[in-house]
């Protein structure tokens, strides 16, 4: 064969491969939001068979040989062509992955299938001992994984890197380390001010309108439900089953307007994200975003920057009011936006502000860490929450459903996954700024509730290239340097400052 029909020999046997991603994707999605609780055991053993299946395919002699034989041919691409970076990246993830033996692929899947139906149960009971034994072989098995990659420089990395190719623990260290003095200082700042009130989020919502309400806004930010369909489920999430196939998912609380409303806007900056990816790269190990934080940053972004901002209640103040007439008709524009941007310590992660949110990722981080060094066993994991949610934000649990058992991310064997949600929150910043740069009057627009330039501008920089680039390199590209705290320190300070009087 010639390198041509090399390359499309590839792209034959990672369709085959990509295609059962997705079958395992979906899967799991159903047994996230459909499935009877009967189904759990089956469904393990499928995910296990599957997921075993897709691995043994990827890490295949032929894959291997036609990475090998293609290496020449890419050099003469245009390095960042499509097809140029396919065989980069995909050569990239093969060596990674032919580190790892199939029978651990099979146990991983069937330890996160057991895991997330435990953790429900526990969460829903608040009994940590019925998830402790899954917990600790979820550990377990993440710690096993890090040992296939030796030697690294923290034993941490090669989980990270699952997440965040090309980035190091100390990098994401180094970060926080920096970000962590300044976002005290803040939230110590605004605790020496009056608190502003949200009491009129805390009353009965209807279930119906706060879904049409926000199926309305995702709408307009250019969510695609000829792509795309919205369902409930415990833990919001977004799951991508084909370009074509970008589900979203909420949970409503009825007497909590926040919760449903400002997770819809998240995930479906997730759904936009992968609905805006080159359909020329569909069906390959491209065609998916370039990193967690990546895809953290597009939900942040339209759920805080756009969802949170003054612009934004403007024009959608005026509709939400149609809808709760009876909640928010006595409510001004000024009291709804200072509300729903409170700043409160709070003890649940995925409802924590916007200046509180980082510590819940860093004290997360720390524990991760901690679990893979063995410096913290499982049975002891409620007590080290407790007391790192007092150093941190000054609060303690009441019980383990409020605490330790609130994500369902270790469940699933996401261990290494957690710091993404604070890289996202800076990236989404840093990006924020050059957009504002490029679409001056960007302000303007989304006072009148139009999004069409800015999703514009987030496909062609983001969303387009997929998994093209690694990370840092995404971003050094869409805003001319790597991930930097410095923007969305500024974005915290000015937004506080206004809001507090700082």
């Amino acid at each position: 064969m010639d390198d041509e029909q090399k390359l499309t020999q590839l792209k034959s046997l990672l369709n085959e491969v990509w295609d059962l991603r997705r079958v395992v994707r979906l899967l799991q999605w159903d047994q996230q939001v459909k499935m009877p609780i009967g189904g759990t055991h089956g469904r393990a053993h499928q995910l296990a068979t599957l997921s075993q299946l897709e691995h043994v395919k990827f890490t295949s002699e032929e894959i291997g040989q036609l990475l090998e034989d293609l290496q020449p041919y890419a050099g003469q691409l245009d390095p960042d062509a499509n097809d140029a970076r396919l065989i980069r990246v995909t050569t990239r993830r093969y060596k990674k992955k032919t580190r790892v033996p199939a029978d651990w692929v099979a146990r991983k899947a069937e330890a996160a299938s057991e895991g997330y139906r435990a953790w429900e149960e526990a969460r829903a009971t608040d009994n940590f001992s019925l998830f402790q034994p899954y917990l600790e072989k979820n550990v377990s098995l993440r710690q096993e994984y890090a040992e296939f990659f030796k030697p690294y420089e923290h034993v941490y990395d090669p989980l990270l890197d699952e997440f965040e190719p090309g980035i190091k623990t100390r990098e994401v260290q180094q970060i926080f380390d920096e970000l962590r003095p300044h976002q005290v200082a803040l939230i110590q700042a605004i605790g020496e001010r009056a608190q502003v009130g949200d009491s009129f989020l805390h009353q009965p919502f209807d279930e119906e309108k706060q879904r049409d309400f926000g199926a309305e806004v995702v709408t307009r930010f250019g969510y695609d439900w000829k792509r795309g369909r919205q369902d409930v489920s415990p833990h919001p999430f977004t799951e991508s089953l084909g370009l074509g196939d970008v589900r979203i998912t909420t949970r409503f609380m009825p007497d909590y307007l926040s919760s449903a409303m400002f997770s819809t806007f998240h995930e479906s900056g997730h759904a936009i994200y992968e609905q805006g990816i080159d359909p020329d790269l569909d069906r390959t190990h491209l065609a998916t975003g370039a990193s967690l934080g990546l895809h953290e940053s597009q939900s942040r972004l339209y759920e805080n920057l756009v969802g949170r901002s003054y612009d934004f209640w403007i024009h959608f103040y005026p509709r939400l009011q149609e809808y709760f007439p009876m909640q928010l008709a006595n409510v001004s524009l000024e009291s709804f936006y200072s509300g729903i941007n409170k700043v409160e310590p709070s003890l649940i992660r995925v409802e924590a502000d916007e200046a509180t949110y980082n510590l819940h990722i860093m004290l997360r981080l720390e524990l991760e860490i901690a679990l893979i060094e063995g410096q913290v066993l499982v049975k002891d994991l409620p007590g080290e929450w407790n007391d790192r949610m007092g150093e941190y934000l000054g609060l303690t649990p009441t019980n383990d459903a409020l605490g330790v058992l609130q994500d369902v991310h270790w469940s699933e064997g996401y261990i290494g996954y957690f710091s993404t949600y604070a890289l996202g929150n800076l990236i989404s910043a840093q990006l924020w700024e050059c957009i504002h740069t490029d679409i001056p009057d960007l302000p303007e627009q989304v006072r009148r509730g139009e999004f069409s330039r800015l999703t514009g501008w987030l496909t062609e920089k983001i969303h387009r290239h997929g998994a093209k680039f690694e990370p840092q390199e995404l971003v050094t590209q869409a805003t001319g340097s790597k991930i930097d705290p410095a923007p969305y320190l500024r974005y915290l300070e000015s937004k506080y400052g206004q809001i507090y009087g700082l």
